[in-house]
């Protein structure tokens, strides 16, 4: 993941340095930005489904599992 965070850093960078210093350009980084970010964050929010900020309840899997069980 530092990697990955790492790359994407550089191509901001890298895109922040070759844009024209106008309204539009900079509207339009920020917004590249905030969705490159949204994504890695509902990817580690996801990787963990039991917990976190966006969680599921594990009681209809213990439902499931009682009913298998008996």
């Amino acid at each position: 993941m530092i990697v990955v965070i790492s790359w994407l850093v550089i191509i901001m960078l890298g895109f922040g340095l070759l844009t024209p210093s106008n309204a539009t350009a900079s509207f339009a980084l920020l917004g590249a930005v905030l969705s490159v970010s949204g994504a890695l964050f509902l990817i580690m929010e996801l990787d963990r489904p039991f917990g976190g900020m966006i969680w599921i309840s594990s009681q209809p899997m213990r439902n499931a599992l009682s009913q298998i069980a008996e």
